[in-house]
Order: structure tokens, then C-alpha cells, then sequence
């Protein structure tokens, strides 16, 4: 026999991997005969899925709701009136009556600065006073006297005036007798004498109605008089401004609290030379509020009286309840000390936070305040 073709040799192979195949399909199904039949997925996992989507479906739908009426703001902090004490007298310190961050009362005495140089002006203030009242007091008799003297002068002047008038009368009559008679039976002398006595009543007479003249002004005797009264009184009256101002400067050694607070940032020690307006240390009110940075998007619906939920990063299971006080007329941005120039350069448009202030009206003890500067975080609910 030939030798065998390439397609012979190629048949018995490819028979033998036929039968190869078959035995291996065979050995698998086998195989998979022996194995305990999968079990399908049941519906419990789908009605847990489904379970799950409801309820965050709803869980999401709660928080819109209850969320949808509320705006809130992380830029918010605590404020309150805080001032500086500052003497309006210089002087040693001589009696320092608070510690830090002690609480004080309206009027409470805080500083005493040495008043010795204000007492003395004081003192002579007061001298001053005494000596334009007894100036005064001597004016007002003086006025009174003339009253009485016055008239009585103008009286005394219209009697030297008559007196005077007759004795010229008299005077003129000797004269004539002296000169009506014959000569040999006078002298000379007693006509010369005649004459002089003549001449001497008659400037007496004139005397005389000089001093009527004067004293009859007795109207703008007495106004005179009237008038230096006025001026002691305006003496008096000077006098007395000085005394309380020298009573008010002695009072200026006296520092006080202007309000309730309490006292921050104490510089001052007992035996410090302070000058009029230095600062001694600062008051913090008791009385302090919110004031929180919202965004200008987030203004649409607030309005004052809106109430409010506070929580305090401090303290966070203090819970505190306000309401929406006013809304500042303008952003921070407008009121700094340099603010923007949008209509020079290029312009990006950045969204504005607009300051609104919040009274807090529950939740704080009013012995311990909140510190000034405190990180809050309110909660406002809009209509």
C-alpha cells in the first residue's frame, strides 16, 4: 500500500477532537447534574429598597418644608454697647474701686483721682461768692437809704434856697437905707459894707438854686443806686457760675459708671497720673444683641419682627429666642473705611452681605451676659 494523503492523516485527528469534545460536554453536564439547583432572588430585597426610597423621598420632602421658610447665616456675632472711661480731670489716682471684669451699677463710684487743687478752687470760689453777696447786701441798703436821702436833700436844698433868697432880700434893703439916707449922717464904710453884704447874698442865692438844681434829680439818684445793685447782683450771679464750675470740676475727680455694665480692658493702677481723656478701661452693656451678615439673596421676604432661633458656637445647648429689629440701610461694603470703586477697572460682580440687627428676647440670664464678639448662628423664619 501507497503512503496516505495529507486529507487522510487530517480525518482520524479530527474525529479524535470530536470525540474529545463529546466526552468533555458529557463530563460537564454530568457535573452540573450533581449540582443542587440556584435559587432566583425573591421580592423582600426589592420592597426593602423600595421601603428605603420612600422614606428618604419623604425624610427630603420634610426638611424642604420645614426649611423653606427659613434663612440662616454663619457671619453673625454678638454686639452691645461698650465705652471708654476717660477722666475729664487730671491727677494722681488715689482710690481704684473695681476689678476686671467686675459689674458695676449706674452711678457706681469707679475712679477717684486726688482732688486737692479742685478743692481749693472750690474754696475760693466760695470766698468769692460771700464777698460779692455782702457787696451786694451794702447796695441795696445804699439804695434804700437814698430813698429817704434824696428827697430830704432836695428839701433841705429848696430851704437854703428860700433862706438865701431872704437874706439877699434883707441885704438889698440895708443897701438901699445906706444909700437913701444922707451922707453925713453914714460913713463910707458901712455903704461898701452895705454892698458886699448885697453881693454875698447874691451868690449864695445863686448857690442855693445850684444845689435845688441837684438835688431835685432825685429819680437818677435813686436809679443810679438801682444800677450798682444790678451790677452787684451780676457779680453775684458771676460769682456763682464759678463756684459750680469749681464744684463741677471737683465732681470730674469722681469717676462713675454711665451705665450697667461691666468693666473690660483695666489700664489704671491706684497711684497712675492720668490726664484729662486718657483711657482707663472700657464698659460693656449689659444689654446686647445680634447682629448678623445675611446675604442681599437672602433679604427678599425678611422683615423686622421676623422671629428668630439663635444657637451660640460657645455654648451650644444654650438655646435663645429674638426677633428681627431693623435692617441696615446700606451694606458693610458701603459703610467701610475704604469702600469699592465698581465704576473704575473691570468689574466682578460679588455678592453683598447686608448687616441685620436681632434683639435677643428669651434664653439669657441677664447676671451673665453674652462676651462681645461672640460666633452665633441665627435662624430667621419669614413669611
Amino acid at each position: 500500500m501507497g503512503t496516505m494523503s495529507e486529507k487522510d492523516q487530517r480525518e482520524p485527528r479530527q474525529e479524535d477532537a470530536d470525540n474529545a469534545a463529546d466526552k468533555n460536554s458529557q463530563s460537564q453536564e454530568n457535573q452540573n447534574n450533581d449540582e443542587p439547583e440556584r435559587k432566583r432572588p425573591g421580592k423582600k430585597p426589592l420592597i426593602i429598597l423600595a421601603i428605603i426610597v420612600v422614606v428618604m423621598l419623604i425624610v427630603g420632602f420634610y426638611f424642604w418644608f420645614s426649611t423653606r421658610n427659613e434663612e440662616t447665616t454663619d457671619d453673625a456675632f454678638t454686639e452691645g454697647d461698650a465705652v471708654t472711661i476717660a477722666p475729664k480731670a487730671s491727677g494722681y489716682v488715689v482710690k481704684l474701686l473695681v476689678k476686671d471684669n467686675q459689674r458695676v451699677k449706674k452711678g457706681d463710684l469707679l475712679v477717684e483721682i486726688d482732688p486737692s487743687d479742685t478743692s481749693a478752687q472750690r474754696d475760693q470760689a466760695k470766698a468769692q461768692l460771700g464777698l460779692a453777696q455782702a457787696q451786694l447786701h451794702q447796695a441795696q441798703a445804699q439804695l434804700a437809704l437814698s430813698r429817704v436821702q434824696y428827697p430830704a436833700q432836695r428839701d433841705q436844698a429848696l430851704a437854703d434856697q428860700a433862706k438865701a433868697q431872704a437874706n439877699m432880700m434883707n441885704a438889698q434893703a440895708d443897701y438901699r437905707r445906706q444909700r437913701g439916707v444922707d451922707p453925713r449922717a453914714t460913713s463910707q464904710r458901712n455903704i461898701d459894707t452895705a454892698n458886699a453884704q448885697l453881693r454875698s447874698a447874691q451868690a449864695q442865692l445863686q448857690s442855693a438854686k445850684a444845689q435845688v438844681e441837684v438835688a431835685s434829680q432825685v429819680a437818677l439818684q435813686i436809679r443810679q443806686q438801682e444800677t450798682n445793685v444790678e451790677a452787684r447782683q451780676q457779680q453775684v450771679e458771676q460769682a456763682k457760675a464759678q463756684l459750680n464750675t469749681a464744684e463741677l470740676n471737683l465732681s470730674y475727680t469722681q469717676v462713675r459708671a454711665p451705665y450697667d455694665g461691666f468693666v473690660t480692658k483695666r489700664n489704671v493702677q491706684v497711684g497712675t497720673l492720668v490726664q484729662a481723656g486718657s483711657s482707663l478701661f472700657s464698659l460693656v452693656s449689659a444689654d446686647i444683641w445680634i447682629t448678623a451678615n445675611f446675604k442681599e439673596s437672602q433679604l427678599e421676604r425678611m422683615n423686622p419682627g421676623d422671629k428668630v432661633a439663635i444657637t451660640v458656637d460657645a455654648w451650644p445647648d444654650m438655646k435663645l429666642e429674638g426677633h428681627v429689629d431693623s435692617i441696615q440701610m446700606g451694606s458693610g461694603s458701603r459703610f467701610s473705611t475704604f469702600p469699592s470703586e465698581n465704576a473704575t477697572g473691570n468689574y466682578v460682580k460679588i455678592v453683598q452681605r447686608v448687616p441685620v440687627k436681632i434683639v435677643i428676647d428669651h434664653g439669657l440670664d441677664p447676671n451673665h451676659p453674652l462676651p462681645l464678639g461672640l460666633s452665633v448662628e441665627p435662624k430667621v423664619t419669614v413669611e
